[in-house]
């Protein structure tokens, strides 16, 4: 069975790492988490891919290749990450 992707954009600042450490927590073995740092220097992969999800502020998160609702209208919380599957094997 495929593991579940999930994709935090941050921009490696102090505000964005409660958010990454949080998605690191709740992430299982079924869960691949990959970080995306989008400052400046940030390949155009990257911005791209973040531009194609519609990611307007960060941190952000992204599962199985869906922006989490909360980050369409406010910020990442434990509840949204669980009910998109984080965490759960």
């Amino acid at each position: 069975m495929p593991k579940r992707k999930i994709e935090v954009f941050s921009s490696g600042c102090p505000i964005c790492e409660p958010t990454v450490d949080l998605v690191k927590d709740l992430a299982c073995p079924s869960c691949e988490v990959i970080v995306y740092d989008l400052t400046e220097d940030a390949n155009k992969e990257i911005k791209n891919k973040a531009t194609l999800y519609g990611i307007e502020r960060i941190p952000a998160v992204a599962v199985d290749g869906k922006l989490l609702e909360c980050c369409e209208l406010s910020s990442v919380s434990e509840d949204s990450l669980c009910q998109a599957g984080v965490g759960s094997a």
